[in-house]
């Protein structure tokens, strides 16, 4: 599923696309809807920049179980 956000709503918040996705990307992840490795996705980064993002924000970094999984599951395709 893909949402379509008009250009007049892009362009009243003053923000880029990718500044639209980091911001909704951080939202999640604090409301915990998001792991770490999906709000960096929906970020656009990787998961040391979004998590600089979110140190710059002061906001901490949540691992749990998922995150702990979705990074062994990393490890295992990278392995």
């Amino acid at each position: 599923m893909g949402i379509v956000i008009s250009n007049d709503i892009l362009n009243a918040t003053h923000m880029t696309e990718d500044e639209l996705k980091q911001e909704l990307a951080v939202l999640l992840f604090q409301k915990e809807k998001l792991t770490l490795g999906q709000a960096s996705s929906l970020a656009g980064m990787n998961r040391l920049q979004f998590q600089h993002l979110l140190a710059s924000r002061q906001i901490p970094v949540h691992y749990g179980l998922n995150e702990f999984e979705e990074d062994l599951k990393t490890i295992e395709k990278v392995a």
